[in-house]
């Protein structure tokens, strides 16, 4: 009985190894956070609904272009938006204080941010607006929860300052030159070769009408072709002439449901590196989080499938 039993177990371990090695790629998904995160998805009221307040056109897939290159062939001759309705950007209070803050930032790493009395206030502005949100409310209860978190506002309000926008050294010999909110939403530029950063569906837009960013195709594997109400996407563009290889951002959502989200990685990890496999709406996907110190050096989704093609394929 002992040795069948020792033989089970033997086999057990040996299942184990092997279904352990086929998933060795990939982690398993987070339910706890992929719940938290749907209940977020669910509270985030100021997220722009697709052909209702914008309307994205994907058109063809990008080619491989390799970091630090200027030649790119543009797969989309048209902007990825059209139709935004900026003015739910402008009377929705998070957005608007939110859009005052991409000016606020020098975008070569290198150069010393200065930061201003007046965009001192705009960031506490803005603090305290994503404060207020429900979204940021359930996130902040978790992490109490957690431990992770003070239940004291003020103190969770400095917790947030210093991830996002506690300035430090991204290039070596210079000045206080960038912050995990500079990196993430507005995007920065490296010896004018590279793009790094720039995360975030509104600045895109946003540089988009400006005409300083060109949309140059999306990047996706064969068989998973995005479609206009995607929720997050990975795409090819150049900013002020400097080419993206392969970003990506979620799309439409607000900045308080990225910043709870982002923020809750953040903190219930301790790694310099922290990829969490989640379930959000009918997309599954991969958050990124890499620290700089007790600050964020960056955050992003990284798209594996929408549509829930991730659901239909486990259940052929």
């Amino acid at each position: 009985m002992s040795m069948m039993a020792v033989r089970f177990c033997g086999v057990l371990v040996l299942l184990a190894v092997s279904l352990n090695g086929l998933n060795a790629s990939r982690p398993a998904v987070n339910q706890e956070l992929s719940s938290l995160f749907n209940e977020l998805w669910r509270l985030d009221v100021n997220r722009m609904s697709p052909v209702i307040d914008y309307t994205i056109s994907v058109q063809g897939r990008a080619s491989f272009v390799s970091q630090g290159s200027h030649v790119v062939q543009d797969h989309a001759s048209q902007p990825l938006f059209s139709n935004v309705n900026e003015n739910k950007l402008k009377n929705t209070t998070t957005t608007s204080l939110f859009m005052k803050l991409l000016d606020n930032y020098e975008r070569s790493t290198g150069v010393t941010e200065r930061v201003t009395a007046e965009e001192q206030t705009e960031t506490n502005l803005f603090l305290d607006a994503v404060l207020q949100t429900e979204v940021m409310k359930r996130a902040h209860r978790y992490l109490v929860s957690k431990g992770q978190s003070s239940s004291d506002l003020r103190l969770f309000k400095n917790q947030l300052n210093l991830i996002w926008f506690h300035l430090y050294h991204r290039q070596r010999n210079t000045g206080l030159d960038s912050c995990g909110f500079e990196h993430v939403f507005v995007g920065e530029t490296k010896s004018g070769t590279e793009i790094i950063g720039f995360h975030n569906w509104i600045q895109f837009y946003l540089q988009e009408k400006n005409r300083h960013l060109d949309y140059k195709g999306y990047k996706a594997r064969e068989h998973d072709l995005p479609d206009q109400d995607d929720h997050v996407l990975n795409l090819q563009f150049s900013w002020h002439g400097v080419v993206k290889p392969v970003g990506s951002a979620f799309i439409g959502t607000s900045p308080e449901f990225e910043m709870a989200i982002f923020t809750v990685v953040f903190l219930m990890s301790t790694e310099r590196s922290t990829t969490v496999l989640v379930n959000i709406d009918q997309c599954q996907m991969e958050l990124v989080v890499i620290r700089h110190g007790r600050s964020l050096g960056t955050a992003y989704p990284k798209l594996l499938s929408s549509n829930s093609r991730h659901v239909r394929q486990h259940s052929h």
